[in-house]
């Protein structure tokens, strides 16, 4: 973690993490960060180690972790044998959100293979939209079956 006193205002931040400013302060406003003051100018300042954080942020977010699951793991403390159980932990629930997205994902490339193997083209309308209309009209019957909706990790 860099430990150089100089401060950042938030472009800076922002260009230097890859995390935008917006991104920043949603993350300050969700606690994910806070910045080291301000300046007499009013302006935000961060540090290197803001910095390194932000960076820390987008990498567990790139790797579709929820806020609660990247502020757990900054909580933690490299060095405690009881946090690295922790962090484990985090990843085991992550990895079983992965595993169970890539199950919905590969159901909906089967769905997606098989509404288009309802048009070639050579017809005078098209199968894929009439399908889809079809399945539109099945979703507003009173009573229709529905898929059960998708929780989303993020």
């Amino acid at each position: 973690m860099p430990g150089n006193t100089t401060h950042y205002r938030i472009g800076e931040a922002a260009r230097l993490s890859g995390v935008s400013a917006a991104n920043i302060r949603y993350y300050e406003k969700e606690g994910l960060l806070t910045p080291g003051g301000r300046g007499d100018n009013s302006y935000r300042l961060y540090g290197g180690a803001d910095v390194h954080r932000l960076r820390f942020i987008r990498l567990c977010r790139a790797m579709d972790m929820s806020l609660d699951e990247v502020r757990t793991l900054l909580e933690l403390d490299l060095s405690a044998k009881a946090d690295c159980d922790a962090a484990r932990e985090t990843l085991d629930s992550h990895l079983e959100h992965v595993r169970t997205r890539l199950q919905e994902l590969q159901a909906l490339e089967q769905d997606l293979l098989a509404l288009r193997e309802r048009c070639d083209g050579s017809g005078d309308h098209c199968r894929i939209i009439e399908a889809l209309h079809a399945r539109a009209d099945a979703q507003a019957l009173p009573g229709a079956v529905r898929a059960p909706a998708t929780k989303r990790h993020v």
